[in-house]
């Protein structure tokens, strides 16, 4: 790494070594609380670097196979003390390189420190089955590595997705070429780093940084590549999908439109809460966000009334300052994004109660600010009701019964998550037992994933091949050999 005019340059890193994009060119990860603060200039890679990345994955993944697990599981547990030990500088280089509030990304760091340990762990437990034969032979199964996996990770969780990846592809003896979002290339390099220096051999983990355009479709394609994991939105997973191999195995988690049912039986200030920490924690940039809440007629003004008054008071700025609960959005194509659907909503008919407006103001004027929005007066067709924004905007329905709700609720080509406010069981269960979501939650909020848990959608939010997280991952990462002997 270089470091000109006081900006990092940062290189990529294939077979163990940090290596200039063959390109010579380099693009600029900006701070999107400050458009002014450059953070890093990174390689803009091409076919060329991508290649290279696979084939030293290739090179180096008969060898990393035989590692021992007990060697395998302690890389993975000396990494997380690294990051552990490092979750405050990494936690604001998180937040300066993506925006979101500090503690949220110093929260992210340790938790991706965990999802470490988790599988190093859970890999010491990947095993074959001994089966009856009737021919006396001793006949079983063991577990083996697909190969070369292709890791391609968003910006908005750009360390504990890319861990939750990484992880059980290394334990299960697999290499990696890992591709990070352009928006927040740092901390997924940060991750790398204390990967190798925790032991990782050359070659087993490979980071390039670049544009989709330019070398997503080799990282999907390319005949090395045996498995390609993904997060990101639905259209991209569509292409994806298309454009690997019939013998290339795809796990694609994609795009969430996700409802919360508000019961007239719910605690309407808990209602509230939940909908304030599933839309618009993280600047409602998650796939599991809150977008779409149907509200009982008993208690829909008073919702109404308490969720615009707490959207009113959430303080916005630079996740850096104590006391801000929403930081900018991401970059400048998702602040367009927001507003465009803010005016089109605006032009369907919705009431925009609060928010939907760029900030200027102050040091705002710097950023890619934009006030969270609350509308009502929606219906089931609009676009803010029916497509991801991925941004802190939410639509409010008046239903009349908890059946309306659950069939407007999974009137979506999305199935991520889903949640329900009730005090009741017997509903809960039906909510739980018919609503079309792949994670759901009762009287809990939208978002958040457990590490040890699986995750993943239904519909168009997934391809509903293999999970991720929890002990459900690592079957994606591994092939059975039947022995006869």
């Amino acid at each position: 790494m270089t470091a000109a005019t006081g900006v990092t340059t940062y290189q990529n890193l294939i077979d163990g070594e940090w290596v200039a994009p063959s390109s010579g060119q380099y693009f600029e990860s900006i701070n999107p609380a400050d458009i002014e603060d450059c953070v890093g200039r990174f390689p803009a890679s091409d076919v060329r670097d991508a290649e290279r990345a696979i084939a030293a994955a290739r090179r180096a993944q008969k060898e990393w196979a035989k590692h021992p697990p007990s060697k395998k599981a302690a890389i993975l547990y000396k990494a997380a003390d690294l990051l552990e030990e490092r979750a405050e500088q990494y936690g604001r280089e998180l937040t300066r390189e993506e925006g979101k509030v500090l503690a949220q990304a110093i929260m992210e760091v340790k938790r991706s420190a965990q999802t470490l340990r988790y599988y190093a762990s859970e890999g010491l437990n990947v095993t074959g089955q001994t089966l009856p034969a009737d021919d006396g032979s001793f006949l079983y199964t063991k577990q083996e590595p697909l190969g070369v996996i292709s890791v391609i990770t968003p910006w908005n969780f750009p360390i504990s997705i890319p861990a939750r990846k990484i992880a059980p592809a290394l334990v299960t003896g697999n290499t990696v070429v890992f591709k990070p979002a352009s928006d927040t290339p740092l901390i997924g390099l940060r991750l790398t780093e204390c990967l190798y220096e925790a032991g990782l051999p050359a070659g087993v983990l490979n980071f390039i940084t670049g544009s989709a355009s330019k070398i997503g479709g080799i990282l999907v394609s390319h005949k090395d590549i045996n498995a390609v994991t993904f997060t990101g939105s639905t259209y991209a997973g569509e292409q994806i999908h298309k454009n690997s191999s019939f013998k290339t195995r795809l796990q694609l988690e994609l795009g969430g439109k996700n409802p919360l049912i508000v019961m007239d039986d719910a605690d309407v200030e808990q209602a509230v809460r939940m909908t304030i920490a599933g839309g618009f924690s993280l600047t409602g940039q998650a796939c599991t966000g809150t977008s779409r809440v149907f509200v009982m007629e008993a208690v829909y003004d008073s919702y109404v009334e308490k969720l615009v008054e707490a959207t009113r008071t959430l303080t916005i700025g630079s996740g850096m300052d104590e006391g801000v609960k929403l930081g900018p959005l991401a970059n400048e194509s998702q602040l367009r994004t927001v507003l465009e659907y803010v005016e089109s909503g605006k032009a369907e008919g919705a009431t925009l109660l609060t928010g939907g407006e760029q900030l200027t103001e102050g040091e705002l004027r710097k950023g890619y600010y934009v006030s969270p929005a609350v509308f009502v007066d929606v219906t089931p067709e609009m676009r803010i009701m029916r497509e991801e924004i991925f941004g802190p905007v939410i639509g409010v329905m008046k239903v009349s019964s908890f059946e309306e709700a659950l069939a407007l609720a999974n009137d979506t080509e999305y199935g991520l998550a889903a949640a329900i406010c009730t005090a009741d069981e017997k509903t809960a269960t039906k909510f739980v037992d018919q609503i079309e979501a792949g994670m759901v939650k009762v009287n809990k909020p939208t978002t958040g994933v457990a590490y040890n848990a699986p995750f993943g959608g239904m519909k168009n939010s997934s391809t509903a091949t293999y999970r991720e997280s929890g002990r459900d991952a690592l079957a994606f990462y591994v092939q059975a050999k039947t022995v006869y002997r």
